[in-house]
């Protein structure tokens, strides 16, 4: 990731504990400010889905890590290119409704 990166999160209390915050600090990595109310500006969120929707039109679910990390790998670049460039566009969307949903 390089040495100068913003760690995002949801807010989710999970993320929040004193565990996550300790090492978060101990690797001196710093959180992004991000609104409680807007898990749907997180990509990933977008890409477990995609994910999700392959594992559920299988025939039969993978039943081995690396069956799981083919569907992974099969992932279309151009899937996470997009999402990626829709950045802007969404954090602009966010601050227009004041951190209330969003439709992506």
């Amino acid at each position: 990731m390089g040495l100068q990166f913003l760690f995002m999160d949801d807010n989710a209390p999970c993320h929040r504990t004193v565990a996550a915050e300790q090492l978060l600090e101990s690797e001196d990595i710093e959180r992004m400010d991000w609104p409680a109310r807007s898990l749907d500006l997180n990509p990933i969120e977008h890409v477990w889905d995609f994910l999700c929707r392959r594992l559920a039109a299988r025939t039969l679910p993978p039943v081995t890590i690396r069956k799981l990390q083919d569907e992974w790998a099969a992932m279309p670049q151009q899937l996470i290119d997009t999402l990626i460039l829709s950045m802007g566009r969404r954090c602009e969307t966010c601050l227009a409704v004041r951190g209330d949903h969003i439709p992506y």
